[in-house]
């Protein structure tokens, strides 16, 4: 089973139906549109050498261009590998490494990224997306005029196993890995998604997490896409323009993380929204408070769901009744229809409900593994299942509950901070003898990087100072929000930071 002509078969069955909405650009396309531009962005992709097996990548904001590429690419059997536009060039040079793209899309916003990325590592082809001014690199816009629109021929050997997309996930280890997302993953999830949740062509969906995210691309984009529903594409997130879209294109369906459901409440327009509309709201990428969903559905008389997800699994792992999700506020619900679930101790044994483990999932949603990391791929997937790293619970009615996490992480506004690459930039500074980052709790994200620093003997150096200097090595979003030092971290006997006793100390006094 694969994906190779998803979108050919939409357009063939409901050709004339609208599609996409693009915000940024107020254009609209029925799925005949949609599928042409795929087209001539698979053919374009073979025009410039990209074959079967070959990997390619895009640095922009959301635009068309995502549908475009991604769908081109399950058509010839290349493989789309989006890079995290919120990475620095220092960050991006890794991945691009590691994937070896033939080919870059790169948006206006990220040149001088590109620049400084392309003193770094050299990859071979450039297209600048939406005017992109970059010196030798031709316009996507207008490569893909002059390109047919004619399904590109198909590549026999393309089945369920063919790599379609690497995501990109950072580990604890501090190096990013590259989830290697097969053509099977995304059919089931477009199947799990509609069997599961209850979604049909009737269905309208914004999108305004990036495109580079599994829940922008799998969550409700390409399951909608399947069914013959709508989707509506922002560039990026602003409050109160997307409370206008979830209004005037009367949304049905809606993703958020906590943080943006409690900044849509804070809006001025939030008081005079009408969400009749609406299907349901569903919350994700970081556990959400009870308390936020009982304020949200109080509120607003709707129905929010909280989700649970992963890039190697799919962003749609469970699921749950409009009914349940008011008497099961705080479960993710019980797994999509075709998915296993465990929860183990450290044994690997079953626990019982009630009981707090390792959570396990099975499926053909499950990822092939990591790229060039047999490593890291063996150790997340033994007998087909695949090790979360997540701590969970099942209650007696099946419903289960996230408790945590056994990857040394922090959810910030719904992104993953991983405390090991942090704590490597902030090691790198000479002042720096030894830190730890810990979340501490933050009513706008949840939560937010602390890092505990222990100083060289011989060295000073300000909060102030070490913030600037992270803000050079990494993202702004990765950047913990306080600096405390310390004159010691607690370890273990195996020389491991014991971060429960850092947590029990500093987070009393923050």
């Amino acid at each position: 089973m694969d994906a190779t002509d998803l979108l050919s078969n939409r357009a063939r069955l409901t050709p004339d139906r609208e599609a996409l909405y693009e915000t940024d650009t107020g254009l609209r396309y029925t799925y005949r549109e949609l599928n042409r531009r795929a087209n001539k962005a698979a053919n374009l992709l073979l025009s410039m050498g990209i074959q079967k097996g070959d990997t390619f990548s895009i640095l922009a904001h959301n635009s068309v261009a995502y549908v475009d590429l991604f769908y081109g690419a399950a058509k010839i059997g290349a493989i789309f590998a989006p890079l995290n536009w919120r990475l620095l060039a220092r960050e991006l040079e890794y991945i691009v490494n590691d994937c070896q793209p033939k080919v870059l899309f790169c948006g206006p916003e990220f040149v001088e990224t590109f620049y400084e990325l392309d003193s770094r590592v050299k990859i071979p082809n450039i297209l600048g997306l939406d005017r992109a001014d970059i010196v030798g690199a031709s316009s996507y816009e207008k490569e893909l005029a002059k390109s047919s629109s004619c399904e590109p021929a198909r590549e026999r050997e393309i089945d369920g196993k063919t790599a379609l997309c690497i995501l990109y996930t950072s580990g604890t280890t501090g190096q990013p890995k590259g989830a290697i997302i097969p053509h099977r993953q995304v059919v089931w999830n477009c199947i799990n998604t509609a069997v599961s949740w209850g979604i049909t062509e009737n269905d309208v969906s914004p999108v305004y997490t990036p495109l580079f995210h599994a829940g922008g691309l799998f969550a409700f984009m390409t399951p909608l896409f399947y069914l013959g529903g709508r989707i509506v594409l922002s560039r990026g997130f602003d409050v109160d323009k997307s409370l206008q879209y979830i209004r005037n294109e009367k949304c049905t369906v809606i993703l958020g993380v906590p943080t943006l459901f409690q900044m849509w409440m804070n809006s001025e327009l939030f008081a005079d929204m009408d969400f009749s509309h609406v299907h349901f709201f569903i919350s994700g990428g970081a556990p959400c408070p009870v308390s936020l969903i009982n304020k949200w559905q109080d509120r607003t008389g709707t129905i929010m769901r909280q989700g649970y997800g992963l890039s190697e699994v799919g962003p749609n792992c469970f699921s749950m009744t409009d009914k349940e999700s008011n008497v099961k506020a705080g479960s993710v619900g019980k797994p999509i229809f075709h998915s296993q679930m465990r929860v183990i101790d450290e044994s690997g044994n079953d626990v019982g409900p009630g009981e707090t483990g390792e959570l396990l999932i099975k499926g053909p949603h499950v990822c092939s593994g990591y790229l060039n990391n047999h490593e890291a791929t063996g150790a997340a997937i033994t007998d087909g299942w695949f090790h979360t790293g997540d701590m969970a619970s099942k209650d007696a009615d099946g419903f289960y509950y996230i408790a945590g996490r056994l990857k040394d992480m922090i959810i910030s506004g719904g992104e993953n901070i991983y405390a090991a690459e942090v704590e490597s930039v902030f090691q790198e500074h000479p002042a720096v003898e030894e830190c730890a980052l810990i979340g501490m709790p933050d009513p706008k994200w949840g939560e937010v990087g602390l890092m505990v620093t222990v100083l060289h003997p011989d060295h000073e150096i300000n909060e102030t100072d070490l913030l600037a200097y992270c803000r050079e090595q990494l993202a702004r979003y990765k950047v913990p929000k306080k600096v405390v030092f310390a004159p010691s971290l607690p370890h273990s006997p195996y020389g491991k930071v014991e971060k429960v006793k850092l947590k029990m100390e500093y987070l009393t006094k923050s």
